[in-house]
């Protein structure tokens, strides 16, 4: 009988999947992950982890399956929360739940159950995964789970084959709605459990917060530039390859001080993000405003009326080739090769036709339509189809 271990985060995804892995005939063993100790930047007094893990111990006990918590706070610490400081500070936004997935889960999580002699790991996942043969090979697919509302391939997308080789998703088949009728049927405490909102494992923190930890507040300027400045005119050059047009279009635009007016003051451009439009406070306008863009060196907010203001669109973008991977490394392009994907910028975000350019560097991605708000930090992954072949760091 093989053996599978659980990550029970203590929501009824992973409850669910737990109960398809036993009726599948798998031997399996329930592990909560706790990866947080810090208290004082949760919103209430809950303690959520605690809540989480006495949920997860629930489920196996009505389940009748084996149960332990193994503390990951260390690794997490270091892999995930030192990782986003440091990306903050830098003026980049990280997505913490791709790199719990990658680092913890898939990684330090998944060897300590091989070392329980786990043959896979599962999780509450909605994705599926795939296994084709090619030139007598098997290769293993990640693709989108079948409820478009709820797909989580997004989240997977830095997963590498020895990864996915060794991962199940039984929920991926399911949509939510089946899935919370089954653990009602099975009269599980998770059945109708909210999702959890916060950050991977963490549960309900207010970001600043958060980042004041280590990120301390330094007042500055909150500017507006207007969606008429001449610098959004800017005519394109005569280019003689793809790869000047490309550099051209995914190009940074570098504001001043002087390419608008001063509106307001915030408490630290580290805080905020690009299309960010909460937290800015500043009134008098018909349209919301929104981040254009961050300095964190001159801590200057550049900030634009609308959601259509040009500040925020952008046609490309350019991956470096230590942030660049590929799920389906047998796809992989060579310099000068091209492909036509569907590439999403954001969890959630529909998918938008895109050609990839393949240069000596890196990849340039580049949208049959602009994108709103390109984010330094943030993961851009491709599509053929309903399979999730790569992905890398927005740079």
């Amino acid at each position: 009988m093989k053996r599978v271990i659980v990550g029970l985060s203590g929501g009824v995804d992973s409850s669910v999947a737990a109960y398809l892995l036993k009726q599948q005939g798998y031997e399996v063993i329930g592990l909560f992950m706790k990866n947080w100790h810090d208290d004082s930047v949760t919103i209430s007094d809950e303690c959520p982890w605690l809540d989480d893990s006495n949920d997860a111990m629930l489920v196996a006990d009505k389940l009748g399956i084996p149960f332990q918590t193994v503390d990951l706070s260390e690794q997490y610490k270091e892999r995930i929360v030192d990782y986003m400081f440091k990306e903050y500070e830098n003026g980049r936004t990280p997505n913490p739940d791709v790199l719990c997935n990658r680092e913890i889960k898939f990684d330090v999580f998944m060897k300590i159950a091989m070392e329980l002699g786990a043959d896979y790991v599962a999780t509450g996942h909605y994705c599926r995964k795939g296994i084709i043969n090619k030139d007598g090979k098997e290769i293993y697919q990640l693709l989108a789970g079948v409820d478009p509302n709820k797909d989580q391939s997004y989240f997977l997308c830095q997963l590498s084959q020895s990864q996915l080789a060794k991962s199940l998703f039984p929920i991926g088949e399911l949509t939510k709605p089946e899935v919370r009728k089954i653990a009602l049927e099975l009269d599980l405490v998770t059945a109708e459990k909210k999702d959890s909102q916060g950050l991977c494992f963490i549960g309900k923190v207010k970001l600043p917060d958060f980042l004041q930890q280590q990120l301390k507040p330094k007042e500055g300027h909150i500017v507006e530039v207007c969606k008429e400045n001449e610098m959004y005119d800017r005519q394109a050059p005569n280019f003689t390859n793809d790869e000047e047009r490309l550099e051209f279009l995914s190009r940074k635009l570098d504001y001043h001080l002087e390419d608008g007016k001063i509106i307001g003051k915030h408490q630290g451009a580290h805080y905020f993000t690009k299309g960010q439009r909460k937290g800015l406070a500043v009134g008098g306008h018909v349209e919301p405003l929104f981040v254009i863009d961050t300095d964190v060196v001159e801590n200057i907010i550049y900030t634009g009326e609308g959601k259509q203001h040009p500040g925020l669109y952008k046609r490309a973008l350019f991956v470096k080739n230590d942030e660049l991977h590929w799920i389906r490394e047998d796809l992989a392009l060579s310099t000068n090769e091209t492909m036509e994907v569907m590439a999403r910028i954001r969890y959630r975000q529909p998918l938008q036709k895109a050609t990839l350019y393949k240069v000596v560097s890196g990849l340039y991605v580049e949208f049959e339509n602009p994108q709103s708000a390109i984010t330094e930090g943030q993961f851009v992954a491709w599509y053929i189809k309903d399979e999730l072949v790569g992905s890398g760091v927005i740079c």
